[in-house]
């Protein structure tokens, strides 16, 4: 059985080092139970909800809301899986170590560097997104210019302490939720008035039905998946929390727990929303459905605010990608599976040299907006390859709830917040994301992008030959 990679210790397989790398700073539990709440919240409403549901109504119609309520009932167990699997070890800092512990250093290996490229991809396509909504108030401002403000600006803030990161994603949700409430209250208002657009469109419940629930049949509804996955990226963010959250067995079932109402208010009830106000087939794929909606029914204004909404959600999610990034590296550092510079925290503890190199892995963003056809186009590119690696990174937590429940199973017997249906559950999610790579082979985009990505796990799988190969040369072995 590989020995837990204990991060704290003074010595041990990987953690022996420690205080060589980390100068005897440690992260800190900053994070209070209300900013979990909402960094869990933020993770389940990212960008892909925002600007990427249009294109999924399109495809899907009304059938849309049926995809995204699939994909959350299988994340959702995922949650609960990664949720028992924290909390029967308090010393995992992240699912990176869950997996090196459970399935072998390897898997850490593999896990920790594919959930760092995850999110800066994922970053990537949200400064591109921030930058076709500045756009939508200033269009002659230059391309490069907004996403290197914000990068400049995410930066700055989380080099400050976790604490502020906490508040940022605080408020941040705190829009995002006021946003999807009052547009849903606003939509009802107007089909109870019986609001018509100036086209002609008269806002009524039966735009869900009377037009056809998949309008384009099977091949409509199965191309939805590959649009909407990525909508739920970012929801097992919580779990890169862990080494930072104090009193974890209170704050992670509660927001985990909390996942299924939340996904009933932010996705189904949004996409119900704008359906009923605007027929399916009058919602633009190009553009965010949140800002069209006001723009169709004639409030400028109202779809004004909106945009500035939505770009807040890209902020937040850019913000949490910079966040987990850095906190994925240090955890490598450690693990001495990434350079140990990468494992030092300046004074107010935070991993200042991960947050650099992340920060500038995301000017990446500049030369996509230039080369790419649109705005659109470049998101879609990046989102496809992005839900690829992260359908690769829930497939690892299942597969270490799998091999968990096989070695300890007293510790599941023990286990306050066991996963609802166990193993079964965990094969029938394992067999859902086999189903969606497949969906991802339906389009031309998504297929390059699954394409791609074995280039990526090539690299890991060399990368870790070479590892291993010059540390069985040096005095002290990993999992020795």
């Amino acid at each position: 059985m590989a020995k837990y990679l204990d991060y704290e210790a003074e010595k041990g397989a990987v953690g022996s080092n420690r205080s060589e790398v980390t100068n005897e700073r440690t992260l800190e539990r900053s994070l209070t139970n209300r900013h979990i709440q909402l960094i869990a919240i933020g993770g389940a409403i990212g960008t892909g909800l925002f600007m990427g549901s249009g294109k999924t109504i399109s495809v899907a119609g009304p059938s849309v809301i049926l995809v995204y309520a699939i994909i959350g009932f299988f994340l959702f167990f995922v949650m609960r899986a990664l949720g028992e699997l924290l909390l029967s070890n308090l010393e995992y800092k992240t699912f990176a170590d869950m997996a090196a512990d459970l399935l072998g250093p390897w898997a850490g290996f593999m896990v920790g560097w594919t959930y760092y490229f995850c999110w800066v991809i994922t970053a990537i396509a949200d400064i591109v997104a921030i930058t076709g909504y500045v756009r939508f108030w200033w269009p002659d401002v230059p391309l490069w210019l907004v996403p290197l403000a914000t990068i400049a600006l995410l930066l700055t803030m989380n080099m400050a302490s976790v604490g502020i990161f906490g508040e940022m994603e605080f408020w941040f949700a705190i829009i995002k939720i006021v946003a999807i409430v009052a547009l849903v209250v606003v939509a009802i208002g107007m089909i109870l008035t019986g609001f018509t657009s100036p086209d002609g469109a008269e806002a009524r419940f039966s735009n869900l039905w009377d037009h056809g629930v998949f309008p384009h049949g099977s091949a409509g509804f199965i191309a939805a998946f590959q649009i909407a996955v990525f909508a739920f990226v970012g929801i097992e963010l919580v779990g890169t929390t862990a080494a930072e959250t104090k009193d974890p067995e209170i704050a992670l079932p509660k927001a985990v727990n909390a996942v299924p109402r939340r996904i009933v208010l932010f996705y189904i009830s949004a996409l119900a929303a704008i359906m009923c106000v605007t027929p399916w087939m009058e919602v633009s794929p190009d553009k965010s459905p949140f800002v069209g909606m006001f723009a169709l029914a004639g409030l400028g204004m109202a779809a004004t605010i909106v945009n500035l909404v939505v770009l807040t959600s890209a902020a937040s999610s850019a913000n949490s990608g910079i966040y987990s990034t850095a906190r994925m590296l240090y955890g490598l550092a450690l693990a001495k599976q990434a350079p140990k510079a990468f494992g030092r925290l300046n004074q107010q503890n935070v991993p200042a040299l991960s947050l650099i190199l992340t920060g500038t892995m995301l000017l990446a963003s500049i030369p996509m907006l230039y080369f790419s056809d649109s705005l659109i186009s470049a998101f879609t590119i990046v989102t496809a390859l992005s839900s690829v690696l992260f359908i690769a990174v829930w497939t690892a937590i299942m597969a270490s709830y799998l091999r968990y429940r096989r070695l300890r199973p007293h510790l599941h017997q023990q286990s306050t917040f066991k996963m609802p249906g166990g193993i079964v559950m965990s094969w029938l999610c394992l067999g859902f994301f086999v189903f969606i790579l497949w969906a991802l082979t339906q389009e031309t985009d998504t297929l390059i992008a699954l394409a791609i990505s074995p280039i990526w796990f090539g690299l890991l799988a060399l990368a870790w030959a070479v590892r291993s190969k010059l540390a069985d040369t040096t005095p002290a072995q990993v999992g020795s």
